[in-house]
């Protein structure tokens, strides 16, 4: 019996270093602003590569923040390193404010544009890559719009909105604290006309604080229905059904800007990748901290097929 057991732990430890004996891990600084973790699988001479660029807030190559652990952006690079796709992660600069010293009052949205296109003129000078594909999630996305430009061979957005900030920031507002929406409207358009804003309600602090006020404007600048209308190349749009930070009707009207483009609504798929049976919001956000679930099949699924087609 002990015997057994024994050959049984043998085996599954064995299965594990086979696992992750198909790909390579490298971490790797670009510049003193990106640092990341490159993957490249084992065996396959110039892969196509992914760049994946992450999600609004100071989110780490991985796809955690401060208060969140889900690996969502990690499991997906390792499971496409399992179909013979390479990719790059990186942190976002956001979480060197400190070490930079880099003031918020300081922060552009075009500095983590210039971020992304630093990446991809790393890896085109290496030259070791079949195709560069820009892989962007939320914020992500409308910056992987941007970067692509002329830039990669294919673009796929993960969670990217439809509209410009300040109308994605003002439907919520609409629809969660309505008392509010007067007061965030006009304070929006006194940043896009003056590029600050005095006037107001200190309820929406956390949008309209005076360091934050240049980032926002410059956000506010892109919108990402047009942007999108600027690419040439090859576009997947994937989203789920279930995510609580992006409007899943983003995916329809991001297809009506580019025609093109290939969509995928994913059935029950979170924001962070993960399936939720069950239709209830404290489940969906329980799964933000839940490193250990498994990400949806069919996002890695058809991210490879979009790649390799």
């Amino acid at each position: 019996m002990r015997t057994t057991f024994l050959i049984i732990i043998t085996f599954v430890f064995s299965s594990l270093l086979n696992a992750q004996e198909n790909f390579i891990a490298n971490d790797l600084r670009v510049n003193k602003f990106v640092e990341g973790t490159l993957l490249k699988p084992k065996n396959t001479e110039n892969p196509p590569l992914v760049i994946f660029i992450n999600e609004s807030g100071p989110t780490n190559r991985d796809g955690n923040q401060l208060l969140t652990k889900n690996n969502s952006i990690k499991k997906l690079a390792e499971a496409l390193a399992e179909n013979n796709i390479a990719s790059f992660r990186y942190d976002k600069r956001t979480l060197k404010i400190s070490e930079l010293n880099i003031k918020e009052r300081e922060l552009r949205f075009d500095q983590f544009i210039d971020d992304a296109k630093s990446v991809i003129d790393y890896f085109k000078k290496k030259n070791s890559f079949a195709e560069i594909i820009i892989a962007g999630h939320e914020q992500g996305s409308l910056i992987g719009m941007i970067a692509a430009k002329g830039n990669v061979d294919k673009f796929i957005s993960i969670a990217g909105a439809a509209n410009p900030i300040d109308e994605q920031l003002l439907a919520q507002i609409k629809l969660q604290a309505p008392g509010l929406y007067n007061d965030a409207e006009k304070a929006f358009s006194d940043l896009k006309k003056h590029g600050r804003t005095r006037n107001y309600n200190n309820a929406l602090r956390s949008i309209f604080r005076p360091d934050a006020q240049a980032f926002m404007a410059s956000w506010m600048n892109y919108n990402p229905s047009e942007e999108i209308k600027k690419l040439n190349i090859p576009i997947l749009l994937i989203h789920g059904s279930e995510d609580l930070q992006v409007n899943p009707e983003a995916i329809k009207e991001l297809e009506k800007a580019s025609p093109s483009a290939k969509g995928n609504l994913i059935k029950n798929m979170n924001h962070v990748f993960r399936i939720i049976e069950e239709n209830d919001d404290l489940t969906n956000q329980k799964t933000y901290n839940q490193p250990n679930l498994p990400i949806a099949e069919e996002l890695v699924s058809a991210i490879t097929s979009f790649i390799k087609s």
